[in-house]
């Protein structure tokens, strides 16, 4: 079936796409994994080495500066490094996308010049190199507790399931970015700033509970705060999936992400003039 067949705003033109060109998209994340480590001594093996140095240090600052601990949690150093690895991997899958967006056509214009070059698979490139690093990640998480507590909940199963929603949000929004970044370039400073917002405004180094009431709803609005709740609860203190939370979650974010690519299709036919 061709994609061209299907309605612009379609949001089965989305899966069309990924369907269509699922080669080109996979020769494409093999080649953006091999030239960000490219001319280094050490190659892929930082993609092992960057997480454990990430852990360590932020494990360092909470939990032996400031002394921080994980509600509910034990006094194990070992297990807040992973409580909070764990929000740290998720976090990281979703920054990537969208730091990268909005100079995702701008740095690559030689493709947006080649008329049969299908511009609409460069954020979903960007979302599989961004899949590659976090599953670097978590097999690192998953070493951990197999030494420090031995096997991980069977509830650790649903994590697929629940990083779905994350994955259409991610990759809607970059849609979205990586057009708005080719006719305004200030898009890329205003990522940035808020993606470093978000770093606190989630709870990636504290759990909800641990602040006033009055200031939950601060952390409750971030769009990353129920899959990495919900992440941690399967990963660590097995708990199930709360279907009603993950159907909705996932719902918004199928919206978002055919809103995202609607738009970029529009969008695209001036990429050329403004580039």
């Amino acid at each position: 079936m061709n994609p061209h067949a299907a309605p612009q705003l379609s949001p089965l033109r989305l899966m069309l796409t990924i369907k269509t060109h699922r080669k080109l998209i996979q020769h494409l994340i093999r080649r953006e994994i091999m030239i960000r480590y490219q001319g280094s001594m050490m190659g892929l093996l930082w993609s092992f080495f960057n997480p454990i140095l990430m852990l360590a240090v932020y494990t360092f600052v909470f939990s032996v500066v400031f002394k921080a601990r994980w509600l509910g949690g034990s006094e194990s150093k070992t297990e807040f490094a992973l409580v909070l690895f764990a929000g740290l991997m998720l976090f990281g899958l979703f920054s990537d996308c969208i730091n990268r967006a909005p100079s995702l056509i701008v740095n690559n214009v030689n493709y947006v010049k080649k008329v049969i070059f299908p511009l609409e698979i460069l954020p979903l490139v960007t979302l599989g190199a961004a899949l590659f690093h976090m599953s670097i990640s978590l097999a690192v998480w998953l070493l951990f507790y197999l030494i420090f507590f031995g096997a991980p909940p069977l509830t650790i199963f649903f994590l697929p399931l629940i990083l779905l929603p994350l994955i259409f949000f991610s990759v809607g929004l970059t849609y979205l970015l990586a057009s708005l970044g080719v006719y305004l370039r200030d898009v890329s400073q205003i990522v940035v700033v808020l993606t470093s917002v978000l770093t606190f405004l989630s709870p990636i180094f504290y759990p909800v509970s641990a602040l006033p009431e009055n200031y939950q709803w601060l952390v409750q609005i971030s769009p990353l705060t129920q899959v990495i709740e919900q992440s941690r609860d399967a990963m660590i203190w097995g708990k199930a999936l709360d279907a009603s939370i993950w159907f909705a979650y996932l719902f918004c974010s199928m919206v978002i992400a055919s809103l995202g690519f609607a738009w970029f299709q529009k969008t695209r036919k001036g990429f050329a003039d403004v580039l």
